[in-house]
């Protein structure tokens, strides 16, 4: 049986949330107070609906009862935001997504039991951030406020010899996860497969660490 997720709020993040879910084979109801935005997705979603996001009874509507989740992606109107998952969670939604706007909001959105609580634009913002700072790093995902996942070229001094001689883990206090080349991705790699030239490593580890990849 397919999941099926409920999307309240079809701005740019809102969208997105529910074009992906849809492509990835799930359900999804989109919901928006603006027609224009209905209309712009609702050949890309299961159904579209143009109501007032914050109210209980569009929320039940949809039959928040019988879905796998619901996320509220409207942040602008608190109240509406609030109301949205409330009413999700006293009606047994399992999980509620819900994108704040500010640090007070996500407190009230995780005090009435939303599951996770989001800042789009902040979690972008520092990703990018970190990516110019690390300039040779080709991604950086944080995980944490300690612990990142990257994405780096390997170093030239690197190309031919392996990862068990290299022996990352010792020297450098990272783990490698994967490997890729091209459009070539490994998971847990040969440690005994030497490195070839514009192999990228998928490290995880702490941030200090990482940084002395560098």
């Amino acid at each position: 049986m397919k999941k099926q997720y409920a999307v309240f709020g079809l701005g740019s993040f809102g969208e997105s949330v529910a074009v992906t879910l849809q492509s990835l084979g799930c359900e999804v109801v989109a919901v928006d107070n603006h027609m224009e935005r209905i209309e712009e997705v609702a050949n890309k979603v299961s159904y579209a609906m143009k109501a007032t996001v914050g109210d209980p009874e569009v929320i039940r509507s949809v039959g928040a009862r019988n879905l796998d989740g619901v996320v509220v992606a409207t942040a602008d109107d608190m109240e509406a935001s609030v109301m949205a998952t409330l009413v999700s969670k006293e009606l047994g939604v399992p999980y509620v997504l819900a994108k704040a706007k500010t640090e007070l909001h996500a407190k009230v959105l995780q005090k009435i039991g939303a599951d996770a609580v989001i800042f789009p634009e902040m979690e972008m913002g520092a990703r990018v951030a970190k990516n110019l700072v690390a300039a040779n790093f080709t991604d950086w995902i944080t995980l944490s406020d300690d612990y990142s996942i990257i994405e780096t070229m390997i170093p030239k001094s690197w190309v031919g010899r392996s990862l068990q001689d290299l022996d990352v883990r010792k020297n450098y206090g990272v783990n490698v996860v994967g490997t890729k080349l091209g459009e070539d991705v490994e998971v847990n790699p040969d440690p005994a497969k030497p490195l070839e030239s514009g192999t990228v490593m998928i490290l995880v580890g702490h941030n200090e660490d990482l940084e002395r990849i560098k």
